[in-house]
């Protein structure tokens, strides 16, 4: 019998439609809706990141792909496969890198990877045990206990115990919860190769700035609700607002008149921040109002509105309307 070899051309790396998830009331919990129809699709091929606050139902979500959640309604699929009509070839289909470090610490990488690779019953001659440990870095320590590696690495053979089965579609959940910078760079060097080689990357992650710096997509869940989903460039436009902070050639004893329309912050004696719509006023309009005051401009820096603050806005918002919602 020949081994798995997924769609060469599928409409979507993930594409779900409707997707609800109701957990029923228990002794020590009141009955919760965790997705309330979620309509997703991503592209084959994207780094897509999926964020949310704590409870907003992303865990849900990837545990209904990864199998380990039944929905309670709507589709989903994985590279073309239903997760239920299709749910053996799904499987295949996706490799999932669970923010836990669940590794026996006696058995030595080399040992992790053949024996989920027999789990997914890859012939001993098709494995790419040797090739996925240099993939993410670690063949010098194929040999060794997982218990005398470090964090980084143990995040990093989770990585390749998820890509043993050569999956499509690899999810990470809070893949560098507990590792250090360093560490963390090497992890994500190792993801965006994989990425590059092909792989569809889905992120879950805290780190708002990974988020933004490597996804090309970015949706937002809250509440159980899919309240954006865009371009990362699109999101970061979303707020109007933006930062300029300007270093002045003299001490600024008083704030001038021709800066009071402004929302100006002082930082010591020579700093002025002040935070504008972009839609409204002009950083031009700003530096010709600070010459008019009578200052030279010593140095100039503006600031974009980054992912957190875009975040928090969302959120916010679909958090007051939740409330409304619930009020009413």
């Amino acid at each position: 019998m020949s081994y798995f070899k997924p769609k060469k051309n599928p409409r979507y790396a993930i594409e779900v439609h409707g997707l609800r998830k109701f957990y029923a009331a228990s002794n020590t919990s009141e009955p919760k809706e965790a997705l309330k129809g979620i309509n997703l699709s991503i592209p084959k091929g994207s780094f897509f990141a999926l964020l949310g606050p704590n409870g907003a139902g992303k865990s849900t979500f990837i545990n209904i792909l990864a199998g380990l959640v039944v929905k309670s309604s709507g589709n989903a699929s994985i590279w073309d496969y239903d997760i239920v009509t299709d749910m053996r070839a799904a499987r295949r289909c996706i490799g999932v890198v669970p923010q836990e470090l669940n590794l026996d610490a006696f058995f030595t990488p080399r040992e992790v990877l053949e024996l989920q690779a027999g789990l997914y019953g890859i012939p001993e001659a098709a494995r790419r045990t040797d090739q996925v440990l240099e993939a993410v870095g670690l063949s010098e320590k194929a040999d060794s206990y997982a218990r005398s590696l470090s964090g980084g690495m143990r995040r990093r053979l989770l990585v390749a115990k998820a890509m043993v089965h050569s999956p499509p579609v690899l999810v990470l959940d809070e893949p560098s919860a507990g590792v250090d910078v360093d560490l963390r760079r090497k992890l994500w060097d190792r993801v965006k190769a994989l990425n590059k080689a092909g792989t569809t990357v889905l992120l879950t992650t805290h780190y708002l700035e990974e988020a933004e710096a490597m996804c090309d997509t970015i949706a937002i869940i809250n509440h159980g609700q899919l309240i954006a989903c865009e371009k990362t460039s699109d999101l970061l436009g979303r707020l109007d607002s933006k930062q300029i902070i300007v270093n002045v050639d003299r001490d600024i004893a008083t704030l001038p008149d021709s800066l009071s329309r402004f929302a100006v912050e002082l930082n010591g004696t020579r700093q002025i921040k002040i935070s504008f719509a972009p839609s409204q006023t002009s950083a031009g309009q700003i530096l010709h109002a600070i010459g008019d005051a009578g200052f030279g401009v010593a140095d100039v820096v503006t600031r974009e509105a980054d992912l957190e603050e875009i975040f928090v806005s969302l959120t916010q918002a679909d958090s007051a309307a939740e409330d409304l919602r619930i009020a009413e």
